[in-house]
């Protein structure tokens, strides 16, 4: 039997930086939880990844910012797929609560 995983229970009540935990690794998958609270990338910081990024985040909210000037903003239950070499940052989130994302990479 594996070890169970509650992505909501034992959140902190602030975070000073972001948190990530990888819950799945292969040759070939990532799975990782991201926590934030009003944290964002560097202003000059782009993730310019080698691997797709599907994104849900399951509690607050956040924006991804592209480099092409489009950006998007993600409630609980919102999901998106970055392809790989799409080049985003996160431009902001909810310092009201702990966003919880759920990041699945993948070649």
């Amino acid at each position: 039997m594996s070890d169970l995983i509650n992505l909501l229970q034992s959140l902190p009540c602030e975070l000073a930086e972001e948190q990530f935990l990888d819950l799945l690794k292969t040759d070939s998958l990532r799975i990782e939880r991201i926590l934030s609270n009003g944290q964002s990338s560097p202003k000059t910081g782009w993730y310019d990844q080698s691997e797709h990024e599907w994104v849900l985040v399951l509690q607050g909210a956040g924006t991804l910012e592209f480099e092409q000037g489009e950006s998007v903003t993600l409630c609980a239950g919102d999901s998106l797929n970055i392809p790989a070499h799409c080049r985003h940052r996160v431009s902001w989130t909810d310092p009201k609560q702990i966003t919880v994302w759920l990041a699945v990479f993948y070649g």
